[in-house]
């Protein structure tokens, strides 16, 4: 039930109870919240953050729902920004920097830095989620992370009850992780600024895209045809969303000590091994583990793994999160059992822990 009355200053947010989440999270599980919050102006964050509907607990803020496994009805309200807006508000010909509203859809933003002759992204292409929600996971692909290109990002700080600007090195950017990932109940994100070069080299040595580029007869590729070479990858790895209910990658690749990595690949040949976030660790296909434990396109009712890509969890119709969520341990143990090696989901997980 829309509640009229809660929409004030113009339409400024609206207010609904006992909202249906199925649309709102891309693994389309069913759930329900008890309000949901659409945010059109992040100036009025702070009123909203004062309704009595969203007392008792802080919000689950929700982008796209592209990085997120609902394995039970979240307990406080839902939080989503609605706002879309992309400036450019400096540009000296060699690198412009670019303010981009929480609610802009991901690869919307790719799509339109391309236009602009702007480079760094172009790896980052078709990710599904939005712009809001990137530095929260440092979002990352074919040898990019986004945490590369944030110059700054805008937040409400709950602690302070203000708008909050943290530079780069504020966010505490890691592998997949971030302050704001780390804080989720102080921080909501409701702007990205991107410093974004005319000009920088290619990074195509990520194990995939020269061969792509190749099929597609590129010799000096561009920035642009990198971006299509990814996004040709990623269509044919990657089941669509809007087709197979999947957050994308659910494990991250674990990063060990380089000793044990090669331990490792001394003992199971094959085992693809990739540069660490430091000289003296590893970083290790979660995929090839899983796959080699069989589980690639595994199915147990509607719960089950891509049988393009070992790391997707997908929804065949009416899986629920709980079911999802106990295929996703069971793959966990295995992979543990047989190499000695952790893996962790990448979506966060909520009405349940992880263990």
């Amino acid at each position: 039930m829309s509640l009229s009355p809660h929409q004030v200053r113009g339409g400024l947010w609206r207010l609904t109870a006992d909202a249906d989440l199925r649309s709102r999270n891309t693994f389309a599980v069913a759930a329900r919240a008890p309000w949901l919050v659409e945010v059109r102006d992040s100036g009025a964050l702070g009123e909203v953050l004062a309704l009595p509907e969203l007392q008792g607990g802080a919000p689950l803020v929700l982008g796209g729902g592209s990085n997120l496994l609902l394995a039970g009805n979240p307990e406080t309200a839902v939080l989503a920004l609605d706002t879309h807006r992309i400036d450019i508000i400096e540009d000296d010909g060699a690198m412009a920097i670019i303010r981009v509203d929480a609610g802009v859809e991901w690869h919307a933003l790719v799509l339109w830095t391309l236009r602009q002759g702007l480079m760094g992204l172009e790896n980052l292409a078709l990710i599904p989620g939005t712009a809001g929600a990137a530095p929260i996971q440092n979002i990352g692909a074919y040898g990019t992370e986004v945490g590369e290109f944030v110059r700054a990002v805008e937040t409400w700080d709950r602690t302070a009850g203000a708008m909050t600007r943290l530079d780069r090195e504020s966010c505490a950017f890691a592998y997949r992780d971030s302050l704001f990932k780390r804080m989720p109940d102080r921080y909501i994100v409701t702007a990205v600024e991107f410093a974004l070069p005319r000009a920088r080299a290619l990074k195509l040595d990520y194990a995939g895209i020269p061969e792509e580029l190749q099929a597609m007869n590129i010799a000096s590729p561009t920035f642009r045809d990198v971006a299509e070479a990814v996004i040709r990858i990623r269509s044919r790895k990657l089941p669509n969303p809007a087709v197979i209910g999947n957050a994308g990658s659910f494990f991250k690749n674990p990063i060990v000590p380089a000793a044990l990595a090669d331990e490792l690949q001394q003992r199971h040949p094959g085992l693809p091994l990739f540069r660490g976030d430091a000289t003296d660790n590893r970083k290790i296909s979660a995929a090839w583990m899983i796959e080699n434990c069989g589980w690639k396109g595994y199915r147990e009712g509607d719960a089950g793994v891509a049988a393009s890509h070992a790391l997707v969890l997908v929804n065949h119709g009416a899986a629920t999160g709980q079911e999802l969520l106990a295929l996703a341990r069971r793959i966990a143990r295995s992979v543990q059992d047989r190499f000695g090696v952790a893996i962790e989901p990448e979506p966060k997980i909520i009405g349940a822990n992880w263990q």
